[in-house]
C-alpha cells in the first residue's frame, strides 16, 4: 500500500480511517496531493473524483444525508473551498456530517503573491463547527539532530493529531461540517511503502441527556391543563419517532400533529398537508375567528426547517401561550414565543414525559380533522377542474411512484406544490431546506443515489436544474436514478409573489424566462431522454419511466409559462 511521504496526510488517511469514515469525494488538484494519495491507495476508503467543487460539496452532503455519518471532501488549495460554502452552510443548517478537508500553502506563503492562495483559515468561521488548523510538517532528507528541531517537529505532530480528532469528533458528536486545513511542503507526490502511523486517538462523546420527573412536573402540569395542543415536525430522517409515541399523540383528543412531506412521519390521524388548513382560512370571511380556534395553548416543535411559509405567519400572528422545542442541539425562535427547550431526542423526552400526562376532555382535534375531511373534498373537486399547468403535472405524478423510492425535491415551487398532496408513506422524501437555495439540489440528489441501494427521484424545477446541470458530470450516477424537470420556461414562483408582472424587467430580472431544454445536456452526459407537454403525453411517460434501465432518465414536462400561478392561487380561494 502506498502512502504520502508527509506524515500530517498519514494522519488524516489513518484518523479518518479510525472514525469509520468510509467516503471521501475528492476534486483534483495538485497541493492535495498528499491528502488524494492516501485516500485512493487505502482499502477502507471508497473515493470519488468530481471536478466540480461546489457539486462535490452537495454530492458528499447527499451521501451524509442518507449514511447518517461523516462523508469527507478534499480539494486543493485557493478558491477550491470556497466553492464549498453553499453546501457547507446548508449542512451547517441541516444537521449534515460534513468533513471538509482542504490543502493549503505554508502560513509564510500567504498574501505574498504566489498563485492559488487565498486566506484559507477559519474561512467557513461563521457557518461551521470546528476549524482545525493544522501546521506544516517538514519532511526532512534524513533524520533532525539538532534536538530543537526534532522537539518542534514532535509538537507540530502532536497539534496536528489533536486538532484532527477535536475536527471528526465534532462532526459525530454534534451532526454538522467541520473544516480541516492542511498546509503542505513542496514536494507533494513523494510516497513510501508500508509505513504505518500511530495517531493518538481521542474518542468522541455522544451523551444522552434525560430530565427527571421533577424537572418535568411543572411542564406536565400545563400539558394536562391545556385543551389545545399543536405539534408540528419539521425535516426529519424516516422513522425518527417510536411508534407508540405517535399512537399516544394520536389517540390524544386535544393534540393536532401537522407534519409535511419532509418530516417522513406518517399517522392517519396526522395533518400531512399544512397548506390546505391555513390557506384557506386565510380567504376566509371569518378568518379571525377561526385563527382563533387553531391558536394553541402550547405548540410543541421538533425536527429541523419548517416550510411552510403559511403555519409561520400564522403563528408568529396568534402567538401560542408556550411554545417548547424538542432537540439535542438547537432550538429556533421561529415564531417569537420559544420558551422551552428540552435538550434531548424526541423519544427521550417522551419517554419521561408521557408517563406524568393525562388526558382531557376536548372537540380541538375533532372539529379541525372535520375541517380536512371538507378540505380534502373540495382539493379533489378542484384538481379535477384545473387546466394543464404544474400542479395538475404533480398531480399525475403523485400515484406514480413506486414504492420505497428516495424523493429528492427541489426548492422554491418545486417543494411547495408537493405539500398540496399526500404522498405514499413508503416514501422517504427529502429537500434541502437548511438554506432553501436551488443551489445543488441535483447534486444532492445523485449523492444520496450513490449511497443507497433504492432507487432515487429528483423532482426539480428548471431553472433548479440548469442552476446544478454540472451535477450530471459524475460517472458514480447509477442506473436507477430518475429526475423529473417541470420546465415552465422560468422562475414560476415569481409569478405567485406580488408585484408588477407584466414588464420586460420582471421577465428579465426575476422570473427570467428562457427558452432551454435538457435534451441535449441529457445526450452530453449518456441519460435517456423523454418530454412531455401534455396531461396525455405525461401519462404516456411515466408509465414506463420508472421501469428498469441501463442508464439514468430524464423526463422533462413542460408547462404553460402563465397558467401556473393563477390556478395555484386560486386552489386556496376554491378551498375555502
Amino acid at each position: 500500500m502506498k502512502y504520502s511521504k508527509i506524515p500530517v496526510a498519514r494522519n488524516v488517511v489513518s484518523l479518518c480511517v479510525s472514525k469509520n469514515i468510509k467516503h471521501v469525494v475528492i476534486s483534483p488538484g495538485s497541493r492535495n496531493a498528499p491528502l488524494t494519495i492516501g485516500f485512493t491507495h487505502h482499502p477502507e476508503i471508497n473515493a470519488y473524483s468530481i471536478v466540480d467543487e461546489r457539486c462535490a460539496a452537495f454530492v458528499a452532503l447527499g451521501m451524509a444525508q442518507q449514511l447518517q455519518q461523516p462523508v469527507a471532501l478534499v480539494c486543493s488549495s485557493g478558491s477550491a473551498l470556497l466553492n464549498y460554502y453553499p453546501a457547507i452552510s446548508e449542512a451547517f443548517y441541516s444537521d449534515i456530517p460534513l468533513v471538509v478537508i482542504s490543502a493549503d500553502r505554508p502560513i509564510e506563503r500567504i498574501d505574498i503573491g504566489d498563485g492559488q492562495t487565498i486566506r484559507q483559515k477559519n474561512v467557513y468561521e461563521n457557518h461551521i463547527l470546528y476549524s482545525a488548523n493544522l501546521y506544516s510538517e517538514l519532511v526532512l532528507e534524513s533524520e533532525a539532530i539538532d534536538k530543537k528541531l526534532q522537539q518542534k517537529q514532535w509538537e507540530a505532530q502532536k497539534h496536528n493529531e489533536r486538532e484532527i480528532n477535536l475536527a471528526l469528533n465534532k462532526a459525530i458528536e454534534e451532526k454538522g461540517p467541520v473544516h480541516i486545513n492542511v498546509p503542505f511542503y513542496e514536494p507533494l507526490y513523494d510516497t513510501v511503502e508500508n509505513i504505518e502511523v500511530n495517531p493518538i486517538e481521542i474518542f468522541p462523546e455522544i451523551t444522552k441527556r434525560h430530565y427527571s420527573k421533577e424537572e418535568l412536573l411543572p411542564y406536565a402540569e400545563i400539558w394536562n391543563k391545556a385543551k389545545r395542543k399543536m405539534v408540528i415536525v419539521g425535516v426529519a430522517q424516516p422513522n425518527v419517532v417510536e411508534q407508540k409515541f405517535l399512537e399516544k399523540l394520536a389517540k390524544d383528543d386535544s393534540v393536532i400533529v401537522f407534519t409535511e412531506t419532509t418530516s417522513n412521519l406518517e399517522h392517519k390521524e396526522f395533518f400531512t398537508r399544512i397548506d390546505t388548513i391555513i390557506g384557506p382560512i386565510e380567504k376566509d370571511e371569518n378568518m379571525q375567528e377561526l385563527f382563533e380556534a387553531l391558536r394553541p395553548d402550547i405548540l410543541l416543535t421538533f425536527g429541523g426547517m419548517i416550510v411552510s411559509k403559511k403555519i409561520k405567519a400564522f403563528l408568529r400572528n396568534y402567538n401560542p401561550k408556550h411554545h417548547w422545542h424538542v432537540d439535542s442541539k438547537k432550538a429556533y425562535n421561529t415564531f417569537f414565543c420559544l420558551n422551552k427547550h428540552f435538550e434531548t431526542s424526541v423519544n427521550d423526552f417522551f419517554t419521561d414525559f408521557f408517563p406524568i400526562t393525562t388526558k382531557i376532555d376536548s372537540d380541538y382535534g375533532e372539529f379541525w380533522k372535520n375541517i380536512r375531511a371538507k378540505r380534502q373534498v373540495r382539493h379533489d373537486a378542484y384538481m379535477d377542474e384545473i387546466p394543464y399547468s404544474d400542479l395538475k403535472a404533480m398531480q399525475l405524478l403523485v400515484p406514480k411512484v413506486p414504492d420505497h423510492y428516495i424523493m429528492q425535491l427541489a426548492n422554491s415551487s418545486t417543494i411547495r406544490y408537493a405539500q398540496l398532496f399526500k404522498w405514499n408513506p413508503s416514501l422517504r422524501i427529502f429537500c434541502n431546506r437548511g438554506t432553501s437555495g436551488i443551489d445543488g439540489s441535483i447534486s444532492t440528489a445523485a449523492g444520496s443515489a450513490m449511497a443507497s441501494e433504492d432507487p432515487v427521484l429528483m423532482v426539480t424545477g428548471d431553472l433548479s436544474f440548469f442552476y446544478d446541470s454540472n451535477a450530471l458530470w459524475n460517472k458514480y450516477i447509477p442506473a436507477n436514478f430518475r429526475i423529473i424537470i417541470l420546465n415552465n420556461s422560468g422562475g414560476g414562483i415569481f409569478r405567485i409573489l406580488p408585484g408588477n408582472k407584466n414588464s420586460e424587467q420582471f421577465d428579465t430580472f426575476f422570473e427570467t424566462v428562457h427558452d432551454l431544454k435538457a435534451e441535449q445536456l441529457a445526450k452530453m452526459y449518456n441519460f435517456e431522454y423523454d418530454s412531455a407537454f401534455s396531461e396525455t403525453e405525461i401519462s404516456d411517460s411515466l408509465s414506463t419511466f420508472f421501469e428498469a434501465s441501463e442508464r439514468p432518465k430524464i423526463l422533462e414536462i413542460f408547462t404553460p409559462r402563465k397558467v401556473n400561478d393563477k390556478v395555484l392561487l386560486e386552489y386556496f380561494s376554491y378551498m375555502k
